[in-house]
């Protein structure tokens, strides 16, 4: 069954949210609508960020990146769960199973590795002010992101491979609106050990050493800050820091929702929720988050609405 002569044959249905008939228009118009607010929103983010010289900075240059990869992350699960619900189907093919299992694990690692970058660069700027510049140059910021790619594209990639050489029965049922990689290993009929022993070794350096990263800035970020004699200035400095903190709070908080969900309760419904949250309503939010709690990018929204709205008059 695990030949490569039989795989491509195989078929995993995703049972979904709900079996509920009902409740299908329902989770499809729900589902749709988040999905076209986190696609517009994070779009929004990124054509205001290119179109603005005020942004072209570091700080702004890893958002736009963070929301593409949040479009991505998104765009890997909810279209063929809205495709799924209005076909009145619950199939996926073995290749996209795994395409999704390849593209959701990469996305999700590239979100945690620039929130550990954007912290680190929120560090440079208030703790070397006056280094910021030199430091954080265009050069060094393509090269932090490029190998965010790099180390996020090699861990999905061995994590595909790895799950390339499991047994499944010709129809598997998978309790989930995606392909999760927790579950679709746990519906594997062949040893999983080398899986499992990859994913906690990659959850544990690529889940600590970020957290770690993050910790330290801002543990020398608070410290750096309470050097500083003038209220005024201190609550500039840790302001530009608000929408990111909000962000990791989020992200973690639900990220670390799905785990124990999935490690304590053994619950296949209390996993599904929290991984709506963490991979549908985070990227949905987090457009609004950066938009309503900084003056710059809700001043280049303006300005890209105002310009869309007077060429649109114009036409």
């Amino acid at each position: 069954m695990a030949g490569a002569n039989y795989t491509y044959f195989l078929e995993f249905l995703l049972l979904g949210l709900s079996k509920d008939a009902e409740l299908q228009p329902l989770l499809f118009g729900l589902f749709l609508s988040m999905y076209l607010v986190a696609v517009l929103g994070n779009l929004l983010i990124i054509l205001a960020v290119s179109s603005d010289s005020h942004l072209h900075t570091p700080m702004y240059f890893f958002l736009s990146n963070l929301s593409f990869v949040d479009i991505c992350f998104t765009s890997t699960t909810v279209p063929k769960m809205l495709l799924n619900i209005q076909a009145h189907s619950k199939g996926i093919s073995y290749a996209g199973c795994l395409t999704q299992v390849y593209f959701s694990n990469n996305f999700a690692i590239m979100d945690d590795f620039l929130l550990t970058v954007m912290a680190y660069d929120r560090f440079v700027a208030i703790c070397y002010p006056l280094k910021y510049t030199v430091i954080m140059n265009p050069q060094f910021c393509g090269i932090l992101v490029l190998l965010c790619w790099i180390i996020t594209s090699w861990v999905s990639l061995i994590h595909l491979l790895l799950m390339k050489h499991l047994a499944f029965s010709t129809v598997t049922e998978i309790p989930h609106f995606f392909c999760d990689l927790a579950q679709v290993l746990k519906a594997a009929n062949s040893s999983t050990l080398v899986n499992a022993i990859f994913v906690y070794v990659t959850t544990a350096l690529l889940g600590v050493l970020p957290v770690t990263g993050i910790l330290y800035s801002y543990s020398q970020i608070i410290s750096s800050l309470l050097r500083m004699s003038s209220a005024a200035s201190r609550y500039k400095a840790f302001s530009t820091c608000g929408s990111h903190l909000c962000v990791v709070s989020l992200f973690y908080g639900t990220g670390v929702g799905v785990n124990l969900s999935s490690a304590v309760t053994h619950s296949s419904r209390a996993s599904m929720i929290a991984s709506v949250l963490y991979t549908v309503v985070t990227p949905m939010l987090n457009p609004f988050i950066y938009s309503l709690r900084n003056k710059d990018v809700k001043g280049a929204l303006d300005r890209l609405l105002s310009r869309a709205a007077s060429s649109l008059i114009d036409h």
